[in-house]
């Protein structure tokens, strides 16, 4: 059991590499054999024990050089500036996969997957998602550059809805499944182009995706 209780709602947009609805959401290999990845979240209420950390986000860069079970990943951890001392302990405590029950959250999976861990970065995170219409734009000043956009019918040009349901998920319950763009520096410096992206409203504990 996890030591310390901890609750995250909010919201979040995911851009990896792979072809609109990701193998990985189905157990399958990455679409180039590789993974990596830009993501954010907008923690709208949260704490970690006693610190709140409503209002806060946190992202983060990562790539794998084969499949993510397959490991030796490494990860950039991003966490808010604006974030306390006491907050960003707490946040990437929960990002670490840290006080969280074993393969309850995608933190925690992820953790076990990464050989190489950067020193987090603390910095501005300029982020803004809209669900509904699949679009996001995420600004890490000096790290990342990404947006998101619907998937467009290449006949007529209309947007086209698609969602993914995992029940027994350890990220999300229902995401909405757009495209998206990202360039990165830094030690994993990364350029997708259009490519899958998700957007999905998260609420997890120390002990997984409240479904």
């Amino acid at each position: 059991m996890a030591n310390v209780r901890w609750t995250i709602k909010g919201r979040e947009f995911i851009h990896c590499n792979c072809a609109y609805g990701c193998p990985c959401q189905f157990n399958a290999l990455p679409t180039h054999g590789h993974c990596s990845a830009v993501g954010a979240i907008d923690i709208e209420e949260g704490h970690h024990g006693d610190t709140r950390l409503d209002g806060l986000r946190c992202g983060m860069i990562v790539a794998w050089p084969g499949a993510i079970h397959e490991g030796r990943g490494a990860v950039v951890p991003i966490v808010d500036e604006r974030a306390s001392d006491e907050q960003r302990e707490a946040l990437l405590r929960i990002m670490s996969g840290q006080d969280t029950e074993p393969g309850a959250t995608f933190f925690q999976v992820f953790s076990t997957t990464f050989e190489t861990f950067h020193d987090p970065v603390f910095a501005p995170i300029d982020f803004e998602v809209d669900l509904e219409a699949r679009t996001a734009r995420l600004n890490v000043p000096g790290w990342i550059e990404a947006r998101g956009e619907p998937i467009l019918n290449p006949v007529t040009g209309a947007e086209h809805r698609a969602r993914l349901n995992l029940p027994s998920g350890f990220e999300y319950d229902i995401c909405e499944v757009g495209r998206g763009w990202a360039d990165t520096t830094g030690p994993l410096t990364l350029s997708l182009t259009d490519s899958h992206a998700h957007f999905a409203k998260l609420h997890m504990t120390e002990s997984g995706v409240v479904h």
